[in-house]
């Protein structure tokens, strides 16, 4: 029986350790509906998808990025939105990285801000050079003053300075409002009179975890918290992505690499 139990651990490990080579090709595509009466008319059924850490570099190849620009397109997102760490401290990555990205296509637009592993100036550089709206500590009105939201932006809270001010100048309580941050323990901080929406990644969803139920290293202080998914702070909500790419080793277990889709839908 002993043996028989240790053959049975044997290959269970080595099951599960091919597995976790295989499951960063298993990108989910994650549906989540948002609903608030602030959202104007013009807005209900909108599709806003949100990418993050990417990693462009030794684990992630320029074919599999492009690949996942091809599946962005596919879902005929109405504006794209992006949380940082493109490539992992490589400036020489930068360009090819934003060359793929180049090609997301979205009717108003594709936004992004910087994560704690994108050489700060040469990937704003890159960035406007690609067609993308750098909202780091800023942001845009989208649609008319009629029927419009905000979408904002903050700098990573560890190698910059966050600030969230300029987003919400001319906001109004009334104003839908979305606010991107690479790192989700920035969502205290937020407004949570002015800003509805928060989007953030940089956890990975652990990357590896015991099987979904905990990930023994996970890069934020409020641990499990702020692990993936949607969290909410009195009435805001926060959506948490397990991103694309990883860092360490070319494997996820039990937290697949994520496109986020958004939907608004307008209520009463």
């Amino acid at each position: 029986m002993l043996k028989k139990l240790i053959l049975i651990i044997v290959i269970l490990g080595i099951f599960f350790g091919a597995y976790s080579f295989v499951e960063p090709y298993l990108i989910q595509t994650k549906e989540i509906t948002i609903e608030s009466s602030q959202i104007p008319p013009e807005f209900d059924g909108k599709r806003i998808v949100f990418l993050t850490d990417i990693h462009y570099g030794p684990f992630f190849s320029k074919d599999r990025v492009d690949s996942i620009v091809n599946q962005t397109n596919e879902l005929k997102p109405d504006m794209i939105l992006l949380g940082g760490d493109y490539v992992t401290s490589d400036s020489s990555a930068v360009g090819p990285v934003f060359s793929s990205l180049s090609k997301l296509k979205a009717p108003l637009g594709v936004y992004g801000v910087l994560g704690n592993n994108d050489p700060k100036n040469v990937s704003i550089h890159a960035m406007q050079n690609a067609g993308i709206t750098y909202i780091g500590n800023n942001g845009a009105w989208i649609g008319t003053n009629s029927s419009r939201i905000r979408v904002g932006g903050v700098a990573d809270m560890d190698t910059d300075v966050p600030n969230q001010l300029p987003i919400l100048q001319d906001v109004t309580p009334e104003d839908f409002v979305i606010l991107v941050t690479h790192k989700p323990d920035y969502f205290p901080k937020v407004s949570k009179s002015r800003v509805d929406l928060v989007l953030a990644g940089h956890t990975h969803g652990g990357q590896i975890t015991l099987f979904g139920l905990y990930a023994p290293f996970i890069k934020s202080q409020y641990e499990q918290e702020h692990l993936s998914g949607v969290t909410k702070l009195g009435d805001d909500t926060m959506i948490i992505s397990n991103g694309i790419g990883m860092v360490w080793a070319p494997v996820r277990f039990f937290a697949p690499p994520q496109i986020v889709v958004v939907t608004l839908k307008r209520i009463t």
